[in-house]
């Protein structure tokens, strides 16, 4: 580890409400995160190139205005879609949860490779429930070393993950190269798949896909809020459960940061 914490842009787009929760999870980790608004970086009063990580918190950015993250990527793809792809091309960590995974995924640099998008939860509403989490063993990506069972909340009306690729029954299927992009799956309390179930799978993502990665593993987007899970008395049963699990969010930002220390 270096001597000093790795710098850490977290972008704020209108509407967002996660860059706090996020920053104070990148602190704990031993980062040092600075909570950037994009009109400041349109008006060069911060560069991309001096912060070893990028991050997109969650929220309702614009309003989720024509879509969920929808307006936050065309930010992206249009003021910023140079330095942007000249940040992920270094191989610097970047991460996108909730509303910044919809950004990513909807700006294009999150695909998994078949054509992936984001959209409304099966159940047709808003879905504000703990999850559990568990690591595709097949991903690489520093972001998942020695990541274990990660229990932490979800909050979204269109995390609903899908890819354009049909089957020979004509419904959505990961592509090889998808399938080795996988990060994050949506399982059962005991760690066992979700196999689709509700509310397990909270929103019917294929395959209970809950984040993934680009190719080259540095890019991570998920839906769920591993930030809101940093300390033990996060945990809804923390009062009354004695050995209830406690800051099971925190060991992924901790990677992420030992991640931007190394490159």
């Amino acid at each position: 580890m270096p001597p000093y914490p790795p710098r850490i842009l977290i972008l704020h787009a209108p509407g967002v409400n996660r860059d706090g929760d996020l920053a104070r999870a990148f602190e704990l980790a031993g980062g040092q995160p600075e909570i950037v608004p994009l009109s400041a970086l349109r008006r060069g009063e911060a560069d991309w190139r001096h912060y070893a990580m990028l991050a997109l918190p969650g929220g309702f950015s614009y309003g989720d205005a024509l879509g969920a993250g929808r307006l936050w990527a065309l930010d992206l793809q249009t003021w910023f879609a140079e330095a942007l792809n000249d940040y992920v091309q270094t191989g610097k960590p970047v991460i996108g949860i909730c509303n910044g995974f919809q950004a990513l995924v909807k700006a294009g640099v999150l695909s998994a490779g078949a054509g992936a998008t984001l959209t409304f939860n099966a159940s047709g509403h808003f879905e504000c429930r703990w999850v559990t989490l568990t690591p595709a063993a097949e991903n690489p990506s520093p972001w998942l070393t020695g990541l274990g069972a990660i229990l932490c909340p979800v909050a979204h009306g269109e995390g609903r993950f899908l890819v354009t690729q049909q089957g020979t029954e004509g419904d959505p299927v990961l592509a090889p190269a998808a399938s080795a992009q996988v990060a994050l799956r949506y399982a059962r309390p005991d760690g066992t798949p979700a196999e689709g179930a509700y509310p397990f799978n909270p929103n019917a993502s294929l395959a209970d896909i809950a984040g993934v990665t680009n190719a080259r593993g540095n890019v991570l987007g998920m839906m769920p809020h591993p930030e809101d899970h940093i300390y033990f008395y996060q945990h809804p049963a923390w009062t009354r459960q004695q050995d209830a699990p406690g800051g099971l969010g925190l060991p992924l930002f901790v990677n992420g940061v030992h991640f931007a220390s190394q490159v």
